[in-house]
């Protein structure tokens, strides 16, 4: 039985979703940061940029310096060797993330590890020297492999700390098996004093080992080195105090005799429930400070779900601990630097009303349909309210001439209709799609109104689903009510298979366009009218409206005789991201000059598809789509982004980094074929063959077939 949920049942899931993002989204006060010592928060590199390349190695070293902060502490985990030597890497087990199990063929061994028996390749069974021949790999599996062959050295902890030149950066040791090396006569406080003697800086030491912090406390002088209590799971118990480590937390004065700082997973200071919404904010960061503790959290990771309040906008969660109450957290361990670094010197303290400082036009697709079922009432309320300037209404036509709001003329790609009585109206017409489909055209208008929108899953194959708790709510509505609903906004109405509609139909979307447009009040400006179809834009009136071209297919280039006949019939072009820097396997390869040339033409020049999740955006982009944004709008200069989550773009537009010309490398736009070039011989994919270039018989199409159409009668 199909539920609808009422309106205010579905207002209020709004309320309780969203006032959550709105709390934390204005961080960092103009009066100061509310850190510990009012400095702006540490970004702490886990294993250096580990998100793209291998964990602890050069490579991912030297990106965390040249992307992040300046002051961004490098974090290495610290495992001892058989002749006492520090290396930094993830794990105890060497086997996950290098190739050691080649090296060393059938030299695996099981020793207990936490009182579990593991078996694998130990750092404690090889001397530094053995283990030069041993290469760092991808130990994610969902990250990419492909710079595994580029024979990647094993670090020890001084090579680390060489790698940094500037004094405000910073070296942080984590110590996690302290005492499984105690059991291999190996001692790390023996390591550490090795440090101080050889002059080696370390900021930070970590460990969730009480006893181990107490013993290292007398090596480092106050102020030098600060000592941090690591928080794992709340119900893991910690050796030296027996106790778990939630109730360990509820002792903060306790922690201060030995730490001058904790370091938790996020989910300490905002828990979700089990469906991944967020939960109000725990006191951990007030209660932790009151006893002069720094709270460092860790787990902030690009390229794993996290909650569904933050949309997929690792930004927009950052800056969620940077304003806990009137609180922040003293730093975030990422897996992603450049992410925090962003989010705390560009986001912080922008404001909800912070001024535009581009005027690059942010334009819905299919309203806020990252948030909400695409098209709906909801979905286009949300967008205005997310900032969007444009709206859009890709427009289908029902049975009866009803022109309405819907993401495709498949009814079953956006609403349940295929659970429906209606689903023995499906069918197969090859001129619009091989596969069958139930079209807008089979049903009235009074039968589409009846049916339950459906969220898009466009990364549904990646398990990446958006917004559960809204998936089926809100209503389709028609081209007139869209009208209604987006007064005050600039509007942009798509209009696709009108050809088919005319002759196999007789149905004149364009007729029913014009005619719900004429029966509206004059909009201040023009409204956009889009199509990958030239015959529908030369019926247009140029005064009347902005003619907007969209290239269904991705390009390298266009030939100048191509862009004049553009010209001809369009304002304004719409390109794919992949048109603009074309990618192979996920990485940009090179830029095109398509943008510059088409608006050398005076064309205006949008582009799509903008989303959040993080396997939209080339691995260049870090998993972070402001980082995308950012190099679509000062790297080319677009004219416009296209984008199912406008909130995310909204926002990049205000940055305060914007405002003030910062030219630091989080913010210069990516330089394509960068990380491309840094693929070894055997893992580089063969190159795809070149995009083509777009000719005039890829624009030029017959007229329209005439048609008396149907238009609605209300």
């Amino acid at each position: 039985m199909r539920h609808f949920m009422a309106l205010s049942s579905v207002l209020a899931i709004l309320i309780l979703q969203y006032s959550l993002v709105a709390l934390v989204s204005s961080a960092g006060p103009p009066s100061g940061w509310k850190t510990l010592q009012g400095s702006p928060p540490l970004v702490i590199a886990r294993g250096g940029f580990s998100g793209i390349f291998p964990d602890s190695s050069s490579l991912a070293y030297n990106l965390a310096l040249n992307t992040s902060s300046p002051n961004v502490i490098l974090w290495c985990d610290v495992q001892l060797t058989k002749d006492g030597t520090g290396i930094c890497f993830p794990e105890l087990k060497l086997d996950n993330a290098t190739d050691i199990s080649v090296v060393y063929q059938g030299k695996a061994k099981d020793y207990l590890v936490s009182g579990v028996p593991t078996r694998g390749w130990f750092s404690v069974d090889y001397n530094f020297q053995e283990l030069a021949n041993v290469s760092l790999v991808q130990g994610v599996y969902s990250r990419t492999n492909v710079f595994d062959g580029n024979k990647l050295p094993i670090l020890h902890v001084e090579e680390v700390a060489n790698l940094i030149k500037s004094p405000s950066t910073g070296l942080w040791l984590n110590i996690q098996h302290d005492s499984f090396f105690k059991q291999q006569n190996l001692s790390v406080e023996t390591f550490l004093q090795s440090l101080v003697a050889r002059n080696v800086t370390v900021s930070y030491i970590s460990s969730p080992d009480v006893d181990f912090l107490k013993r290292v406390k007398s090596i480092f002088s106050h102020g030098t080195t600060s000592l941090i209590f690591r928080v794992i799971e709340q119900s893991k118990i910690e050796p030296t105090t027996n106790q778990s480590y939630g109730k360990l937390l509820k002792n903060l004065a306790q922690i201060k005799a030995f730490a001058s700082g904790i370091l938790v997973p996020k989910g300490y200071i905002w828990p979700v429930d089990s469906s991944l919404y967020l939960q109000p904010h725990t006191s951990l960061v007030s209660d932790a400070h009151k006893e002069k503790l720094q709270v460092f959290v860790s787990d902030h990771i690009n390229d794993v779900p996290f909650s569904y309040n933050f949309s997929y906008d690792p930004v927009a969660e950052c800056l969620s601990f940077f304003n806990v109450g009137d609180l922040s957290v003293d730093g975030v361990l990422s897996d992603f630097p450049v992410t925090p670094s962003v989010a705390i010197n560009c986001f912080s303290g922008q404001g909800e009303n912070a001024t535009k400082q581009v005027d690059t036009l942010v334009i819905s697709k299919y309203g806020a349909s990252g948030d909400n079922p695409a098209c709906t009432d909801l979905a286009y309320k949300k967008a205005k309210s997310d900032g969007a300037d444009v709206i859009d209404c890709p427009v289908q036509m029902s049975k009866d001439g009803t022109p309405f709001c819907l993401s495709s003329i498949d009814l079953s790609e956006s609403t349940t209709v295929a659970d429906t009585n209606f689903k023995t109206r499906s069918t197969t017409i090859q001129e619009i799609k091989n596969s069958s489909g139930i079209y807008t055209f089979s049903l009235t208008w009074d039968e589409i109104k009846t049916l339950t929108p459906s969220i898009l899953k466009p990364y549904g194959k990646y398990s990446l689903i958006r917004n559960p708790k809204l998936k089926n709510q809100g209503k389709l509505i028609t081209l007139s009510k869209f009208l209604s609903l987006t007064k005050g906004s600039r509007i942009l109405i798509s209009i696709e298979n009108a050809a088919y509609l005319a002759e196999k139909q007789n149905l004149s979307v364009i007729n029913a366009v014009l005619d719900a447009l004429n029966k509206t009040k004059p909009r201040s400006y023009k409204v956009m009218i889009q199509s990958t179809h030239s015959s529908v834009l030369k019926i247009l009136d140029k005064s009347k409206f902005e003619r907007v071209y969209k290239v269904d297919e991705n390009i390298g280039d266009a030939s100048v005789s191509a862009i004049k006949d553009i010209k001809t019939f369009a304002d304004s072009v719409v390109i794919g991201k992949k048109s603009v820097f074309p990618e192979n396997s996920a990485f940009l390869v090179n830029s095109t000059n398509i943008v510059a040339k088409l608006k050398s033409f005076k064309l205006r020049v949008y582009v799509e598809t903008f989303s959040n999740e993080f396997v939209s955006q080339a691995w260049d982009y870090y998993s972070d789509a402001s980082i995308e944004i950012n190099s679509f709008v000062i790297g080319t200069k677009v004219n416009g982004i296209i984008t199912d989550f406008p909130k995310t773009a909204n926002r990049y537009r205000r940055n305060l980094c914007l405002k003030h010309g910062n030219k630091a490398p989080y913010m210069s736009p990516i330089e394509p074929g960068k990380l491309y070039q840094q693929i070894s011989e055997f893992f580089l994919p063969p190159l795809p063959p070149p995009p083509p270039v777009l000719i005039d018989s890829n624009v030029t199409e017959a007229p329209l077939p005439s048609v008396s159409g149907k238009v609605p009668t209300t």
